[in-house]
């Protein structure tokens, strides 16, 4: 039976092991994912034991995606624009790394949350790595306006040039204007705001103003659960539609579910699964 691991530390908290599991179930797929609890200084070890045991695949998350994308071999455009990977597909000792977060929160938006993204003004805030996953793919949906926020400026200005310069992103820089602001200064309003910030997960407040958010807008928190919860009180306290980032975790894992074993998962039924779980 091919074998599938979620890497990372901490790793109990996973819901990856759940969602691949109904995945596998709901295609026909024989297949085996479980956690594996990785060492702050053992990921390249834990690769390697991977790798010589034959595993398949396996999904990356906090703190190892940027040593991910550095251990492979070959990278897709995704992976290269994030400079970092939640998806490693294994094939003997060739490692093929992708990052497959952008992706799953363009269709969670567009496809689970029926907003769509082209011709509209977005807020992202974070140019971390959450930031770093998400942009290009985001780009990519045609927004009119894309605007980069981060607690250093310096940092968004510098992600915003690396995706500015980069080949595979040319054509929809022609549609879409991708700017940096202050976070304390920002100014207008948006359709859809994307918090990609570590404020949800360090209980600290919503780091922008609400006035940001034009009527009904779409206001995305990355995180799910408790984490979730302020930003989206928030959300709704100024009128906005509030969403948490269960449905990214779903769609992201179906991407790689997808690049592993060349089937798609139904990713809306699984995520009508998991709420209800979790509810």
């Amino acid at each position: 039976m091919d074998k599938y691991y979620v890497l990372g530390n901490p790793i109990a908290h996973s819901k990856s092991p759940l969602i691949h599991a109904r995945f596998a179930e709901l295609t026909g797929q024989s297949l085996h994912y479980e956690p594996m609890l990785t060492p702050l200084d053992g990921f390249s070890a834990t690769l390697a034991q991977l790798v010589s045991s034959g595993a398949r695949g396996c999904n990356v998350t906090v703190p190892f995606k940027f040593e991910a994308f550095q251990a492979a071999s070959t990278h897709s455009d995704r992976a290269q624009l994030a400079q970092a990977a939640n998806t490693l597909v294994l094939d003997g000792s060739a490692i093929h790394a992708d990052n497959t977060d952008g992706v799953g929160l363009v269709n969670d938006i567009q496809n689970n949350a029926g907003v769509p993204l082209a011709g509209r003004d977005v807020l992202l805030i974070g140019a971390g790595g959450a930031g770093a996953g998400v942009l290009g793919p985001l780009l990519a949906a045609g927004p009119r306006r894309l605007v980069l926020v981060n607690r250093t400026r310096a940092r968004a200005d510098a992600l915003a040039q690396f995706h500015r310069s980069h080949p595979s992103l040319q054509n929809a820089l022609q549609k879409t204007e991708l700017l940096t602001q202050d976070l304390q200064g920002l100014e207008g309003s948006f359709d859809v705001i994307i918090n990609a910030s570590a404020s949800s997960l360090a209980g600290a407040g919503v780091p922008v103003d609400g006035r940001v958010l034009k009527p009904g807008a779409l206001a995305y928190d990355m995180m799910y659960g408790p984490a979730a919860a302020g930003f989206m009180t928030w959300a709704r306290e100024h009128g906005a539609t509030p969403r948490d980032g269960l449905g990214m975790l779903v769609e992201q894992a179906a991407e790689s579910f997808a690049l592993w074993r060349k089937v798609r998962p139904p990713s809306a039924q699984v995520l009508q699964e998991m709420r209800m779980l979790l509810a």
